[in-house]
């Protein structure tokens, strides 16, 4: 296994977007792809890292930068700044994700008809705003994700398998948003699976979140538990769509 990585750099709607692609180049031939979509920080380490593990799994991956060119969030404050900007037009919002998409669906190593995304927070709401607009993706997976809609599908317009992985004891995630998603996905028809890890806070994926919780006074907390089984559920159902 030789795991390449490097920057990919595509646009929209005039606005250049620094992407980061993971693959591992032992393998021939095309191989299904999978979208990362960042938490409110940005593009970071943290993204680039789980870019190389779903490389490991044989994925093509493509960690997408939804701020542009590149930014990141070096406090709470600035990377809510970055997100809000975004949650705030989602019709660029919208662009930028259809612009990843066509990004690794059409690169030389991916067959476009395998297609995944994942995201974490702020990404795990954007992958679930790819499902319900119908994009032609075979799963999402939300880890810790918002689960507020900018479009409620109509009944079979969800083209993707969901997976939603969330801290059962989340407190940045409202109760009633659960209920309406859940009822939402319904009435859609969706093939969807929600998962909550009993104990796991917002964040539980993420090493840094003890640390980014201390700083900035948030309820964060990594969770060893809550994100092996999250992996292990997000490899399964990848498995089973490709």
């Amino acid at each position: 296994m030789t795991i390449i990585t490097e920057a990919l750099k595509y646009s929209a709607a005039g606005d250049e977007l620094h992407g980061h692609l993971a693959y591992d180049d032992a393998i021939s031939g095309e191989r299904p792809g999978v979208l990362i979509i960042h938490e409110w920080w940005g593009l970071n380490d943290y993204m680039r890292e789980r870019a190389a593990q779903i490389a490991g799994l044989g994925y093509a991956a493509l960690a997408l930068d939804m701020y542009g060119e590149g930014k990141v969030g070096s406090s709470a404050d600035e990377a809510g700044a970055l997100m809000t900007t975004v949650l705030n037009d989602m019709d660029t919002g919208t662009a930028r994700l259809q612009a990843g998409f066509d990004a690794l669906a059409g690169h030389s190593l991916v067959d476009k008809a395998r297609v995944g995304a994942m995201g974490y927070c702020f990404g795990g709401a954007m992958v679930l705003h790819m499902a319900r607009i119908g994009m032609p993706l075979q799963a999402v997976v939300s880890f810790h994700g918002s689960l507020g809609s900018f479009h409620k599908p109509a009944p079979g317009e969800v083209k993707a398998k969901i997976l939603v992985c969330h801290g059962a004891d989340d407190s940045l995630v409202p109760t009633e948003d659960i209920e309406n998603f859940k009822s939402e996905m319904k009435e859609a028809q969706a093939d969807m699976e929600f998962i909550a890890y009993e104990g796991a806070l917002h964040g539980f994926t993420s090493r840094e979140a003890d640390a980014n919780g201390a700083q900035f006074g948030l309820p964060l907390a990594y969770d060893e538990t809550a994100d092996r089984e999250s992996w292990q559920a997000m490899e399964a159902l990848f498995d089973h769509v490709f």
